[in-house]
């Protein structure tokens, strides 16, 4: 077994050892670099010494990092893509000797089949068996199965075969967070004459793909095809296109194909056949439906899919959905709420976790969402699901938002949007951006709510996510109620919380709905404001979440402005008791203090407005804060910042960029942390600079270290 020719020595292991890096990463393209113990052993088969990584180091084309061996600063020519085809087919064979041993039969089985030209049968069978029992075991990574079964489908002759390991290759790259190479995949499975039966696969892996990373709708017809050409041959994969259309809806906003997608599950019997089969009511469900889909998308989607008998949960789920899209939330509320029990509660899956926190948040137990989010989060991570973490970090993020803990939810948050660009996942991304949008609004950052708000609604326009895209205006218009500016709030959060084609995505507008009756009350729309106040009503009395029903009673009270208005602003302070939050309580103390200020009761007022006061700076609210100490000056009341030190001129967000510099991180450092541009971490320095008066990261970094009074 010899590799590439001979020349002098240095020389030979400055071109070999590059290529055999480069080989080890076709094999498995999501690992950085390769096995040092593996390139050694396949450059000694070649006949090279210990000199050799040496000498190879020393020019630069290799640097060793404990047990990795990765391409050097200068690899010059010296590289897999730029070898001769002889050369990797070498490469090749010295990494297949490497891994005789038997211990590790994928990466010797590739090496082997990527040394040969043609059809051979038995090498392709025998590498795309050993694939895919590993990927279903676990055993290897998503990356190497995907690359063993695309090379075993360039040696299959048969043509049906070769497409379904196209597919089959397509789907792991999926899973490893590579859409490209996935989508690529898929091309050239689609160039491959193979039976229609062969299409089924492939269109459940494009649409998960764009379900996450594309056009919605795109992924809404493609799931909803993948159900009907998979019934016969793989029930289990048409519900699992399915449950996905009906995921794919939901991004839309489309309730009526959410509820056509349940329907097409084959009845169950007992309660969930019976409310599959029922149509959708003439009136609105809890929240107003979208316009009905065109007829033919809707029967598809109604086409009902024998499946194996699904698990309690999953009918739970879906007889919990259905009933309250249809309007029949108390009905709905009954199987969802048997999710979170044990009897029926989710095992370690994370979808079916995934599946249990949303059915939580449907029935107003945000507690419980954030805890089955979490142990989702902790699942994935565990079994090296990286394409899922992101997703089961924005659920917890949006979990923890909804409780109103908003420093978790951004740390969530930021950590899920790091993972989703990894991965690939811009769908996700958007969401995290507009949670991090939301939280910005809380805290004060206008900069980053702006920023965090326009991030989302791009991806947003242009791939349908219409959740998203309300949750980013609702962001942004909750900004401009912390800085005073109640028009500009009343019209951005006007169409969303209204019934017109503009109206918001069904499932968040109606969270909306308090900022905007403050926010019309103030500027003078008090009659858009009384409408809003009836619908909010409807909505409160489903129990859907734990702070709604504070907040009807400060929006009754700010409808009201009478002398009536103090039992309900008490009776809203006694709810937020009951439910937590500083936020949202320390919103009502603050709107019922200037309520008492107006109705000359300054002593009164004062008293309130300092409790508003501790309730904002305990969670971070800092422009609701500067309102508070605003209306305490009116009261008569000079309100000083209650931590002293220079920390307390700035917002949260230049704090926490003071501080990443204060540990040494670079601009582009510290925007990746934070999750936002670096361009905007520099507007961020300039505005400390001239807030605390320095001239450098050097005097900031002492000013953190010494004058750190914010905690």
């Amino acid at each position: 077994m010899t590799g590439p020719p001979t020349v002098r020595e240095p020389a030979r292991s400055c071109r070999l050892l590059p290529l055999l890096i480069g080989a080890e990463q076709q094999r498995d393209p999501g690992q950085d670099g390769a096995e040092l113990a593996v390139v050694l052993r396949a450059a000694g088969a070649a006949g090279l010494g210990t000199d050799a990584l040496r000498a190879a180091e020393k020019a630069g084309v290799v640097r060793p990092e404990q047990d990795l061996l990765r391409l050097g600063p200068a690899p010059g020519r010296h590289g897999y893509d730029r070898a001769p085809l002889s050369e990797r087919q070498a490469a090749h064979r010295l990494l297949a000797s490497a891994y005789e041993d038997g211990t590790r039969p994928l990466p010797l089985l590739y090496h082997r089949a990527a040394a040969v030209l043609g059809p051979a049968g038995q090498l392709a069978d025998a590498l795309a068996e050993t694939a895919a029992r590993l990927a279903g075991r676990q055993r290897a990574g998503h990356a190497e199965c995907s690359a063993a079964l695309a090379r075993s489908a360039e040696l299959t002759a048969d043509r049906a075969v070769r497409a379904r390991r196209l597919v089959a290759a397509a789907e792991q790259a999926r899973l490893a967070g590579s859409p490209s190479r996935a989508h690529a995949l898929l091309a050239r499975a689609d160039r491959t004459p193979s039976p229609e039966s062969a299409r089924g696969p492939a269109e459940l892996v494009r649409g998960l793909l764009w379900l996450r990373d594309g056009p919605v709708a795109d992924a809404q017809e493609a799931l909803l095809l993948a159900a009907e050409l998979l019934a016969a041959t793989a029930p289990e994969d048409a519900a699992t296109a399915r449950l996905a259309a009906m995921e794919a809806a939901w991004e839309l906003g489309d309730a009526p194909g959410y509820l056509a997608a349940v329907d097409g599950f084959a009845p169950l019997g007992g309660a969930d056949g019976p409310t599959a089969r029922r149509a959708p009511p003439e009136a609105d469900p809890p929240v107003p439906l979208r316009p009905q889909r065109p007829a033919g998308t809707a029967a598809r989607a109604r086409r009902q899919v024998r499946t194996p008998q699904p698990t309690r949960s999953l009918i739970s789920y879906r007889t919990g959905m259905s009933a309250v899209l249809r309007g029949r939330p108390a009905e709905g509320r009954v199987p969802l709420r048997r999710l979170l029990t044990a009897e029926e509660g989710p095992g370690d899956e994370p979808e079916e976790l995934l599946r249990a926190g949303a059915a939580a948040l449907v029935v107003g137990d945000v507690a419980a969402a954030a805890r089955l989010n979490a142990r989702a989060s902790a699942v994935a991570r565990a079994r090296g699901l990286h394409v899922l973490v992101a997703r089961t970090l924005e659920h917890l993020a949006y979990a923890e938002l909804r409780a109103g803990r908003h420093a978790r939810a951004r740390a969530h948050a930021e950590e899920g949007l790091r993972a989703a660009h990894r991965t690939g996942q811009r769908n996700i991304a958007a969401h995290q951006h507009a949670i991090l949008a939301l939280v910005g609004s809380v805290e004060g950052d206008t900069a980053g709510v702006a920023e965090h708000a326009h991030a989302a609604q791009e991806v947003a326009g242009r791939h349908g996510l219409a959740q998203a895209a309300t949750l980013a205006q609702w962001a942004l218009a909750r900004a401009e109620l912390s800085r005073g500016r109640v028009a500009e709030a009343a019209a951005r959060l006007g169409p969303l919380v209204g019934t017109g084609p503009r109206r918001g995505h069904f499932a968040v507008r109606m969270l909306a709905v308090p900022c905007f009756v403050e926010a019309a009350v103030r500027s003078g729309r008090g009659g858009a404001a009384e409408a809003a106040v009836a619908e909010f009503a409807d909505w409160v009395a489903q129990g859907i979440d734990p702070q709604a029903a504070g907040q009807l009673a400060r929006c009754r009270a700010l409808v009201d402005e009478a002398p009536g208005s103090e039992p309900l602003y008490a009776r809203a302070l006694a709810e937020h008791e009951r439910s937590g939050g500083d936020f949202e309580r320390g919103r009502t103390q603050l709107l019922f203090g200037g309520w008492l200020r107006r109705r000359r009761r300054p002593r009164d007022a004062r008293g309130v407005l300092t409790d508003a006061l501790v309730s904002f700076e305990r969670c971070g609210a800092r422009a609701w804060a500067e309102q508070t100490r605003a209306e305490l000056r009116a009261a008569g009341q000079a309100a000083a910042d209650p931590v002293p030190g220079p920390l307390t001129r700035l917002t949260p967000q230049q704090v926490r960029v003071a501080r990443h510099v204060a540990e040494g991180a670079t601009n582009r450092e510290i925007a990746l942390q934070l999750s936002v541009s670096p361009r905007t971490v520099d507007h961020h320095l300039r505005n400390i600079f001239a807030a605390l008066g320095v001239r450098s990261r050097v005097e900031l970094s002492r000013v953190m270290t010494f004058g750190d009074g914010a905690g």
